[in-house]
Order: structure tokens, then sequence, then C-alpha cells
């Protein structure tokens, strides 16, 4: 048995966390601990939507075999359609857009995809559910670690703690009163006002709702709906749809959203989610497409989701505890961002804490690192998340239609193209970049060569 150089906590057992468990998982000398707050660790949801730059990472970290096998297309680095994009809140809908970018979207069943990260946990990581983290201390003797307290009345101890438990994020929570604690000790008033200001999440003013459709019963309501075979966005005034095949074309996933933006940074009142008939959300859609009402007609079950945010924070760290995923930057969901995003955090994290230079006395350093690259590449994505909300729903300033998309009106195709090039370029990140040069900053910044390590 090998001896362990650190003990690392992760507090949520969805997407974000096992990745960042199953990375840390490759290094011998890292003990792994998942606490989950749920009675089993299963992911709700319906898809999720995985870039290029994305799948880069699970390639490393020997995933892209089963993934490849529930995805709704085999990954190819040839160009592939992302996304089409059509204008659908009127009468006769019109297509203006077809986004294709190198190896397109590749689209998954969440449940599917959860089940293939927990396979791939090593012996070493221990879960545990039904673990509701309320708070942590600090300790220092007989040496720097941190306790944790959960609900049920049980502790537990670790070097490092990630807080990787979504948008209610307890840990999120305690670091944003330390991070005040900080400002307010130094006299910056006004940062740490700020600081608290900016830890509950907030409601987007947007809510979701959100269903899977088995594609046999869509295609008995329209047997050529092209939503079958193709990944859809349906724009239209406070609205948009986003649908497309998972499970191997065997489900569509659909996610219909109304957004009143004067209601942003608002208290939502109610339940989060819920379950809602289709006549509720159908009232939002009635000036739509016939397609439109095809993919509604074929709804049998739909919750609704009132989408929350987090505002920005001036670090991701605190002391020895790290937030990763929707707990440090949840997004709007409109690049299909979010989870990828979360991977990316725990992929670099990992890294980081799993490089032989990071040791007990060196942990600082290694969170440090993490923090200066992840922060500001989730944070513009976050940010341009929000913009892509605005054009998708035709609250653009200047790109807003009060009448149907006419054919023959060049003035109607001059802004419909002018929403697509603004879409496109807040999205290039996830097909043209990669993470290689981040997490080679963030290496940099241990100091010195990396030596080779043994993993598992």
């Amino acid at each position: 048995m090998s001896i362990k150089k650190l003990r690392v906590a992760i507090c949520g057992g969805g997407v974000g966390g096992l990745v960042c468990a199953v990375a840390l998982s490759r290094y011998l000398d890292i003990q792994v601990d998942v606490y989950e707050s749920a009675g089993a660790f299963t992911e709700i949801g319906a898809g999720i939507g995985v870039w290029p730059r994305t799948w880069k990472i699970l390639a490393a970290l020997g995933l892209t075999d089963e993934l490849s096998k529930i995805a709704i297309v085999p990954p190819a680095e040839q160009p592939q359609v992302a996304f089409n994009f059509r204008k659908g809140d009127q009468p006769e809908g019109v297509n203006f857009y077809t986004l294709t970018t190198p190896g397109g979207m590749l689209a998954f069943h969440r449940p599917d995809f959860h089940a293939v990260l927990l396979r791939h946990l090593s012996s070493q990581c221990h879960t545990y559910t039904s673990k509701r983290l309320v708070s942590y201390a600090h300790t220092l003797s007989p040496q720097p670690a941190t306790k944790l307290y959960f609900r049920d009345g049980t502790t537990a101890v670790c070097d490092v703690l990630i807080g990787a438990d979504g948008v209610k994020s307890s840990v999120r929570s305690a670091v944003v009163r330390e991070l005040a604690a900080v400002a307010q000790a130094e006299g910056r008033v006004e940062d740490a006002e700020r600081v608290l200001a900016a830890g509950p999440p907030k409601w987007s003013g947007t809510v979701a709702y959100r269903a899977v459709i088995p594609s046999d019963t869509l295609r008995r309501h329209a047997p050529c709906h092209q939503v079958l075979e193709r990944p859809m966005l349906y724009l239209g005034k406070d609205s948009e749809l986003t649908v497309y095949p998972i499970s191997c074309g065997m489900l569509v996933n659909f996610a219909a959203f109304r957004s009143r933006y004067d209601k942003e940074n608002t208290t939502f009142n109610g339940d989060w989610v819920q379950d809602v008939s289709r006549e509720e959300f159908f009232a939002d859609f009635t000036g739509w497409e016939p397609e439109v009402h095809s993919l509604i007609q074929a709804v049998q079950k739909v919750n609704r989701w009132a989408i929350h945010t987090t505002s920005p924070l001036p670090s991701f760290v605190s002391g020895r505890v790290a937030l990763l995923g929707d707990a440090a930057h949840a997004m709007m969901p409109y690049q299909g961002a979010g989870a990828g995003q979360a991977i990316e955090d725990g992929y670099v994290l990992a890294t980081l804490l799993g490089d032989s230079r990071t040791t007990l006395s060196t942990i600082d350093r290694a969170l440090r690192a993490y923090d200066a690259v992840r922060r500001p590449f989730a944070q513009r994505v976050q940010a341009s998340s929000r913009e892509n909300g605005l054009l998708y729903t035709l609250n653009f300033p200047s790109l807003t239609f009060d009448r149907p998309v006419s054919r023959a009106d060049r003035e109607d195709f001059v802004r419909l193209g002018e929403i697509r090039s603004r879409v496109e370029t807040n999205w290039q990140w996830a097909w043209t970049t990669t993470i290689d040069g981040d997490l080679n900053r963030a290496l940099r910044m241990l100091d010195g060569p990396t030596p080779n390590r043994r993993r598992s």
C-alpha cells in the first residue's frame, strides 16, 4: 500500500465532482473521498453536450471508448453539424443558419454519462451517500487539516476540500464568508460587501421546461420531424427551444426556455424544480409553428426548472478549499457549457494536486494556480452564455423582431445574420481552443519541471 500524501474530500457527486475523482484516481498517493448528499449517486436532467475541447479531456482520462458507444454519433474530427438555427415563433418557421464545427457537439443522456464516470472510479476512491455537508472548520494540530461536519452528525477530515455541490453549494457559502472576512480584516469594507452579495444564487428570470421524448412517440406525431435526425435551436421572442437526439437516437432531449429579463437577479417564489402539466407550458408557445407544436404534443412528462446562476467571485479558493462547477460559476445553458466547464475545473485541479511538487506544505500554491487559470476562463464563458441567451430570445439590443420574419425582407435576414455572427463568435472557444495552454501555465506556477509520476 502506498503512503498517501494528501487526503482530498469532494462534496458533490455530479459530473464535475466525479470527473475530478476519476482524475485524482490516477495518483496512487492521493486518498479520495466523495460525499454525495442524495441517497444514491444519480444524475437528474436530460441531455448533456460535449464539445471537442472537453472531449480531449475525457480522452486523457480513458473514458472515450465507453462514451463513444452511447453518443448519438461517433466522435470524429471532420466537420459536423452542431446545431440548426430556426426562427420558430411564427406560423411558418424559417431556417437561417447551420452551425458546423470540427467534431460537432457530442450529445449524451446525462444518466448514461454519469454511469460511465462511476464505473471509472478506482478502488482507492471511497464514495459515501446521504452526506450533506453542513459546515467545516480548519484545525492546526497535529497538522493543518479541515474537519467536515455532515447533517447526519458524522464528521470527516481532509487536507483539501473541493466544493462540487452545485448552485446551492454549502461550500460556496462558507468560502464567501471567509473571503469577506479577509477583506474586512484588511479594511476593504466595500470588497467584503460585494463578496457577500455575490454569494447566494440568483434567479436568472428564466424557466426551463425539460423533458425526454421517446423518438418513437415523436415519430407517431410527426414521422419526418427533423429533430429525429438533426439538433435544433428554435428562436423566438422571450423564448427558445433546444432539442436534439440522445441515447443513439432512441430519445430526444427537449428544453424549452421562457425568459423575463425584468426578473433577472430576483428571488424565485416556489420550488426550483417541479413537475408541471403540458398545458401549463404550451400556453407560452401558442403562436409558434406546427413543427414546435408537434414536439410539445409528444411530451409526456415535463419538469419546470427555475434557472439560477451565481455572480462572479474574486476567487474560487479560500485556504485549502476550492470550488468547481456550478458551485463556482453556475451559468445560463445557452452554450451547452456548464458540464464542460465543470469537467475542465475537475481535470485541472486534479492534475495540479497530483503533481509531485504538490505536497502538504505546497497545497496553497496548487490551489492558487487552479484559480489563476480556471476562474477567468470560466467567468468569460459564463458571460458569453448569458449573451447568447439574449440573442436566442431576441432580446439583444437592435436585434429584436416585432413581427414574423419574411423570406422576402432583406432587413430581416441581415438581423438574423448578425445574430448568427454574434452567437458563433461567442461560441468559438468550444471548438477552436484546447485546455492545454492553461494547464501548462498552471503547472509552471508550481515551479520546475514535472518528473515522471507512478499512476494506477
